[in-house]
């Protein structure tokens, strides 16, 4: 036999999935045949049922290119086993529905493009998971019906909450995407009847107008409008640009200045002016040593393994980044030694730290982890955080009180930072913050706050009282109506309401603090019967956030979205895709 016949010979069954196995002298035994995936031996009598039934079962891929068997070369009319299984395994109209739901699902959720539906990779793995070869991914138009219809379910239920909320705190700023689009981000905060804190998106507005105080005004009530919680806004949080701050003004709801941009500004000028400024030019340098050349940081990586520290690439401080200038100083300091063995094998002309400028490092990195932990602490948006501003503000400025072994440089620096910190602090929104410190159980003491001022906050909680509307114990119905009038018989109502306010703060200021790491809504939740005029006011003014974080979350979502590829998105897409994402992330928590 001729290599050629001997090759024809040896093509099995199966679309030649299957092989003759050849027999020690060379010569083809008919009668077994091997599998080519897994190697397995079966025998062989002209009926490929089993090895069909063998692909289906073990190997499913290969299976969906097995063509069917000719009519005429079948020995009877009863269907194979495999064409039975496919049979049974059709993906069903309810499952295909399942499939589809789940998969707007997950384009939302994700942040995928709905462009994926027509990835045939994406269709072979569904194909291959429901054991249907016949299974067709559905359309774009049909997906994109399925996410609006998740869109619309899922904001009735945000404007459920909405109106059921007692009073909603928004979070605002702008954002511009790679197509050079405008657009304002608004997110909603409030405290339910439940004491659960929510936190969601409202809205990506897109914005054409140019950003003056009064356009900008005019956006915020638009959005309030549209979601019809005009009359139970109470705050307004965003940064401290003049362009929002001359909006605010304009507007009838309280503002809250980003007291995270208020600490980085205050950083950001105090090391302009300080003793670190030529020590940080030298750190970037050095970074962008390694950073700028993959084959630098190569060598630095075999360096740390040899030290047998982790390969981690340095960090390059960004002036638009909170806190990376102390990610780049704690990075470098952590890899001092391998920085320094490979530089000392390298040609370079870069300016080596001394042993003087490694210990300035040291000290500087000990004055900014503090306020690293108080931007993250502000920043949250499951936990209470306007509350924490003046204990936490008041921590930093106790930390920033010289010492005696301090040298000159830090003790300007810590003189400057609590000065410009202290300047900056009176542009803040100090007498929500105030109400909102004496109004959480962990800090009701007010040691926050000097000795002299700490009365004046009772005394604005007692005039609230006064003017927002509380939920006061209701008169048993089965007192007799004789009665009554006997104890109203020349009373004053005036000096009763206050007499009434009185007895109930006096009853909050006894109770005793808890301590820092419990929940205050926890707390309120579990005393909101003993205290409820006092229940109502720690509601609204809890459930204002002291920064504007969330917005700059969304706005990172917002950039995972509209990309390069996706740059052309109407900006309803851009809107329905970011909220909705926001949504179904929250729900998940």
């Amino acid at each position: 036999m001729n290599e050629g016949a001997d090759e024809t010979a040896l093509v099995g069954p199966v679309d030649g999935k299957f092989s003759y196995k050849k027999r020690t002298g060379g010569s083809v035994d008919k009668s077994m045949v091997i599998c080519k995936i897994c190697h397995k031996e079966f025998a062989y009598h002209r009926s490929t049922s089993s090895l069909k039934y063998h692909l289906s079962a073990k190997h499913i891929a290969a299976s969906v290119d097995v063509s069917p068997t000719p009519s005429s070369s079948r020995t009877h009319t009863q269907p194979t086993l495999h064409q039975m299984t496919g049979l049974r395994t059709r993906v069903t109209k309810s499952t295909s529905e399942k499939i589809t739901n789940g998969l707007a699902h997950w384009i939302a959720l994700d942040c995928r493009p709905l462009g994926v539906v027509e990835d045939k990779g994406l269709q072979k793995v569904l194909q291959i998971a429901s054991s249907d070869t016949t299974y067709e991914l559905p359309c774009r138009k049909t997906v994109t019906k399925r996410v609006q219809h998740l869109y619309d379910t899922e904001k009735a239920d945000k404007e459920n909450l909405l109106e059921k909320a007692e009073c909603v705190a928004l979070t605002g700023d702008h954002w511009t995407s790679v197509s050079n689009s405008n657009y304002l981000g608004v997110t909603a905060h409030f405290i339910d009847v439940k004491w659960r804190l929510h936190s969601f998106a409202l809205t990506i507005q897109k914005t054409t107008a140019r950003h003056f105080a009064e356009n900008v005004a005019e956006d915020f009530e638009s959005v309030a409008e549209a979601w019809e919680i005009t009359q139970k806004v109470t705050t307004i949080g965003t940064d401290s640009a003049r362009t929002m701050m001359a909006a605010m003004r304009r507007l009838t709801f309280q503002h809250m200045p980003c007291v995270a941009h208020v600490l980085q500004r205050t950083i950001t000028v105090c090391l302009a002016d300080s003793g670190f400024t030529a020590t940080l030019a030298k750190c970037r340098k050095i970074v962008g040593h390694f950073k700028h050349s993959p084959s630098n940081t190569e060598e630095l990586h075999k360096e740390q393994t040899q030290l047998e520290q982790d390969e981690e690439p340095l960090i390059q401080d960004v002036s638009t980044r909170w806190n990376s200038k102390l990610f780049m100083i704690s990075r470098l300091l952590r890899n001092q030694e391998a920085v320094k063995l490979t530089l000392a094998k390298q040609k370079h002309k870069l300016t080596m730290l001394t042993t003087a400028e490694w210990d300035r490092l040291q000290r500087l990195e000990t004055l900014l982890k503090p306020c690293r932990y108080v931007t993250e602490l502000l920043g949250g948006e499951t936990y209470v955080s306007c509350s924490v501003v003046l204990p936490a503000l008041r921590h930093l400025t106790h930390i920033m009180e010289v010492s005696d072994d301090d040298p000159a440089y830090v003790v300007r620096f810590k003189g400057d930072f609590k000065k410009d910190l202290s300047q900056r602090q009176d542009t803040l929104n100090l007498g929500w913050l105030r109400v909102a410190t004496a109004l959480d159980p962990r800090f009701k003491d007010l040691k926050c706050l000097p000795r002299g001022e700490r009365e004046g906050v009772w005394t604005s909680i007692e005039a609230l009282l006064r003017i927002e509307p509380n939920r006061a114990t209701p008169e048993p119905t089965e007192e007799p109506a004789r009665k009554r009038s006997l104890l109203l018989f020349n009373s004053d109502s005036e000096s009763e309401d206050e007499e009434r306010h009185n007895v109930a703060l006096a009853r909050y200021r006894a109770e005793p603090t808890i301590s820092e790491t419990d929940c205050p809504l926890q707390w309120w939740s579990t005393h909101e019967g003993a205290h409820p005029q006092l229940s109502a006011l720690a509601r609204k003014y809890l459930g204002s956030p002291a920064t504007s974080v969330p917005c700059e979350r969304l706005f990172s979502q917002a950039g995972n979205i509209v990309q390069k590829k996706r740059a052309a998105l109407s900006s309803e897409n851009v809107n329905r895709l970011v909220c909705l994402s926001n949504w179904l992330k929250e729900k998940e928590k």
